[in-house]
Parts: C-alpha cells; structure tokens; sequence
C-alpha cells in the first residue's frame, strides 16, 4: 500500500538543505558531493550509470533496532514482522532476518522470496484480501507462523485445504474496526467499505466458528488501518476495538494469544512532524498491555523509505516560459508514486557546485508519454545543466517494488552501501530481456 504525503504549498517547502541536515546519513561533501553513509553518489553514477537505486543498510539496522527498542521499553512482547511489499529485494530481506524480525507477506512470490532470503517460516505472516489455493496451499506445506484470515470465503476454503493435507493452520482474524486512519483514500484500510478485513460486528461469531472448524486453529486477531499515517489517534481508537473484542471472546471461553498490530507509521517526506517508535508503542501499552497476548506488527515504509534514494541525470533542461522543465532520465516507470498518489519527495543536486548555486522554480519530469510523469511542480532548484545528477530522497520504500518497464525502458540497477563500501546488488535490465520471453504467432 505505497502511500502518499499529502500535497502541500510550494513556497513551504523544506529547501535542498533543510531536507539533507534532516537526514544525518546525506551531507555534501565540498570536492566529493552528495554522500550517502560516507559514499559520493557521483562514484557510483559514474560506475553503474543512471538511474539506480541506492539504499544504506546502516540506516535500516538503525530504524529497527530503534523500533525494537521502543517496544521493549514499553514492555511489549513484540515480533516485527517487516512488510516485505515496500521493498523485496533478497538484501533487504537478509538484513532484517538477521536482525531478528519475520516478515509480512502478501503473496506466494513474497513467501518463496523471504524464504529464500533466509527469513524462519515460524517468522513469517501472510496477510491479504485475495489469497488464491495455490499460495494457501504453499503457506500450508512451508507451516508458517500464522495466515491473516479477511474473510468467511476464505476461512472456509483454508479449512478445506489444510484438512484434505491433514495440517492445522495457525490463523488469526483480520478486523476492520471502521476507523479512519486519516491518509489517502488510496491506501487507507481499516474503514468499513474498504475492501479489507472481516467486519467487526461480525468478527466474534466468526472467530468462534472458526475454533470448531477442522484445520483451523484460531490464535487471534490482527488489523491494519492503512499506510503513511502521521497521527497516534487513529491507532489509539482501533487498538481499543480489537482489545474490547479480545476481551468479548475471552469472555466467550474462546483462546486468545496474539494480537497483530498491522504497519502504517509514517515518515516525513516534507519535514513535517511524524509521529515516532516510541508514541506507537504507548498507543499499544495502553491498550494491549492488561491483556497477556503476544503482539506483533508488520512496519515497512518506517524501516526502509528513507534508507533509499533514486539517483538520476538530468537528460535537458526545457525553457517553455513561464516554466523550466527539468526532464531526468528517471520516470514513473521506476517511482510511481507522484504519479499514482501525487506523492511528495525532497529532490537535491549530487554536485556540491549545484547545492550552492542560485535556486528558481523548475518542474521536474521524467521521459515517459505521461503528462502524470512529472515528480515535483514549482520545485526550488538550481540551474541544473544536462549530465548533471539529482537524487530523490526518501525512495527506499515503494520504489522498486512498484516500478515497471513501461515505454520498453528496463528496470534500474540497485545498489546496497555499507560500512562506507558499496556493491551492485540487483544488475540494470538488459534491454534484451523485455522481448526475450515473447514468440510471434505461428
């Protein structure tokens, strides 16, 4: 659920310097430029090309020992669960397996991917509204930790399933508890005519049939409200409705272990106050704490949006008074995100000569046929000329993941920096490979 900041007045933007003195891990380095953990970007352009992605591990490790630890002053029994849709590439899936979390998964391809990137099946969860037989059937043989059960359809069809094979499935209920969690409509889903979860009035009758279903095992409840959510309020009231339906069930003489929390938290693209590891953590506490259940949630964009950035050049500048258009070689086929939600990202210069120059409105653009590909309106930049480098920040999370060959342009490489070092960790697509798969009718 790749969301959105929402759209904001351009003469309040954060400047190019106000963006990077935000992010400790950026800082312009006089001769070297725009550095990332100590790495120039202008090395790795130079070396791979553009556009590439580029994420710090240091940053990742950073945020989630950050959150683990926030939870753990709390006194929360806590297993994270990184939301492997923001962002699946093997490295990223290793770093966090290693760091002790599971991982969120929404399909077959995520479950096989964590697997194989060393992620425990005990540690993995698999949510999503339209779960086929065949990826059941893989959650099933794998014996992962626990299915996010959204529906009486699909509860029926998983008992079917793991008792043709003789298995029990670990699973708890998705609610939706009708609560807004205030972001884009687009990636909101803990409202009632969302299309996800059970809803909450009919979720303790449901649980309770669920007990006596063969295959089933029903350990608890989980619930997600949405994605890029910049206030606890939210939280707060639909941590209360699944704790009041715990206690309903219990109450019932129905076994409750496990609460899942969900993901959503928040960055802020623009600088703007976001709210932190520890306020969600008190969210929890209050609500979850009396109740003896093992928590866990499933955070993404948190962890992994602003550990990336999106290196590009600049293919021209267009004069069409009374704008400049900024035209990169990067476009909606590698970040959607603008785009699809009219999403917000900071845009700096690589060049530390082009950091200090003289800035003026300019629209920044892609190559794409789209008149959507466009990454900023009245964007405050300095006079850029052609082969110079920008990087979009805060690229980390829905990235990638989304991006796509659209206008037959191949995907971009992928690079991973870590203690000051950096490697290539997913080649750019060879243009070959976009018609190799493809036959001509007889």
């Amino acid at each position: 659920m790749a969301a959105p900041s929402s759209p904001n007045d351009p003469a309040t933007d954060p400047s190019p310097g106000d963006l990077i003195a935000a992010r400790p891990w950026l800082r312009h380095d006089p001769m070297a430029g725009l550095l990332v953990d100590g790495v120039p970007l202008a090395g790795i352009a130079d070396a791979v090309g553009t556009p590439t992605w580029v994420y710090s591990a240091a940053v990742m490790r950073a945020r989630y020992r950050s959150l683990a630890s926030a939870m753990a002053d709390a006194g929360l029994d806590m297993q994270v669960h990184y939301a492997v849709k923001a962002n699946d590439c093997r490295a990223v899936l290793a770093l966090f397996g290693a760091e002790g979390a599971g991982a969120d998964v929404v399909s077959g391809g995520e479950l096989l991917k964590a697997r194989r990137a060393g992620v425990p099946a005990s540690r993995i969860v698999f949510s999503g509204v339209g779960k086929s037989e065949r990826e059941l059937r893989l959650a099933l043989s794998e014996d992962i930790g626990q299915i996010n059960v959204e529906s009486a359809e699909e509860l029926s069809m998983l008992s079917s399933l793991a008792d043709a094979v003789g298995r029990r499935a670990r699973v708890a209920l998705r609610i939706n508890p009708d609560v807004d969690a205030g972001t884009n409509d687009k990636i909101t889903t803990g409202r009632a005519e969302d299309k996800f979860g059970i809803a909450y009035a009919d979720a303790a009758a449901l649980y309770a049939h669920a007990a006596a279903m063969p295959g089933i095992e029903p350990v608890g409840l989980a619930t997600h409200i949405g994605s890029q959510i910049l206030a606890l309020a939210p939280y707060r009231h639909a941590f209360a409705r699944v704790a009041e339906l715990v206690v309903v069930l219990r109450e019932q003489g129905l076994r409750v272990t496990t609460v899942d929390c969900g993901g959503g938290l928040g960055i802020p693209y623009r600088n703007e106050p976001a709210p932190s590891p520890t306020g969600l953590a008190a969210c929890m506490k209050a609500a979850f704490l009396g109740l003896d259940v093992r928590l866990a949630m499933e955070p993404g964009r948190w962890l992994v949006g602003p550990a990336g950035v999106l290196l590009a050049s600049v293919v021209l500048i267009k004069q069409s008074p009374p704008e400049r258009f900024i035209v990169l070689d990067a476009g909606m086929n590698e970040l959607v995100r603008p785009a699809m939600y009219d999403a917000w990202h900071g845009i700096v210069p690589v060049s530390a000569t082009d950091a200090i120059a003289a800035h003026s409105p300019a629209s920044v653009v892609g190559p794409v046929c789209e008149s959507g590909d466009t990454f900023a309106r009245s964007r405050m930049l300095p006079p850029l000329a052609p082969k110079a480098r920008v990087a979009i920040l805060d690229a980390g999370a829905y990235g990638a993941v989304m991006s796509s060959t659209y206008n037959a342009r191949p995907l971009a490489a992928e690079v991973w920096v870590d203690n000051e070092r950096w490697s290539v960790i997913r080649d750019r697509q060879p243009i070959e490979t976009l018609w190799e798969r493809e036959r001509l009718p007889e």
